[in-house]
């Protein structure tokens, strides 16, 4: 089967659209967890992290 030459051409840009496409998508992604690693802290990881948790670090304090 005989295609036109522009067919293949916008064939051809399509798929390269594309894959750039995807490279950009994988560079994002890669960028955000990065960022997302860089976020947390190694003090952080040993406490529980929520709403409900005091902003303050807690000593022992006696019973009243």
């Amino acid at each position: 089967m005989w295609m036109h030459p522009d067919l293949m051409r916008v064939l051809a840009n399509d798929r390269h659209r594309e894959l750039i496409a995807e490279a950009d998508r994988g560079r994002l992604l890669a960028v955000a967890r990065a960022a997302r690693r860089a976020r947390r802290s190694p003090a952080a990881r040993g406490r529980a992290a929520g709403t409900l948790t005091s902003c303050e670090t807690s000593a022992a304090v006696p019973a009243r």
